[in-house]
């Protein structure tokens, strides 16, 4: 639980009362490579923060796998929409590998943002990180080049090239896999 200390750390100086309380909440899971975290069609119940692994968000779409997003150590996993919403996910998240997670389950967060404002705090912070995040994505997926996003990819995040399939890659690039190819051949 290192990590999310310094998460904690990351958005503001959490009172020792406020990272007890969370403490008393959370639970750890550790996943194994393929399970999946997030069940498309259903209410999303929990936000995850990874402290060992990749995991990635998917949906079908036209019985085609597409990747959404990846998400690493140290960062937070869940279907925002579903999570906020109370409505059934239209995205599955599964393990790329062997992962540790640590839930922290609705019916006991939402309590515990009336009771604290420092963990209120908190949460507004991670959902604006989220919001930027995908923000940033949009952005990266609609004003840059194919080749452009691959390389961003390879600087910023190089252990999704390593550890995702091509076809993952691909979907979460928004192009073919023939382009993909071509790209990364004149790399």
């Amino acid at each position: 639980m290192e990590s999310l200390q310094q998460l904690f750390g990351r958005f503001l100086a959490l009172p020792q009362e406020s990272q007890n309380k969370l403490e008393s909440i959370l639970t750890e899971k550790t996943l194994q490579k393929g399970e999946l975290w997030i069940q498309e069609g259903e209410i999303c119940d929990k936000i995850g923060f990874i402290e060992r692994g990749l995991m990635r968000s998917f949906y079908y779409k036209d019985k085609k796998d597409i990747t959404i997003s990846f998400s690493t150590k140290g960062e937070f996993i869940s279907s925002m929409s579903s999570f906020i919403s109370r409505m059934p996910s239209y995205e599955s998240a599964e393990a790329l590998e062997i992962c540790q997670v640590i839930e922290f389950q609705y019916d006991q967060l939402m309590p515990l943002l009336i009771e604290d404002r420092h963990v209120a705090y908190l949460y507004q912070r991670i959902l604006e990180q989220n919001y930027i995040e995908l923000e940033e994505h949009l952005i990266f997926s609609k004003f840059k080049s194919a080749k452009e996003r691959y390389l961003e990819l390879m600087e910023t995040k190089p252990y999704i090239i390593h550890k995702a399939s091509v076809g993952q890659i691909a979907s979460y690039l928004d192009m073919s896999l023939e382009t993909l190819s071509r790209i990364r051949a004149t790399i």
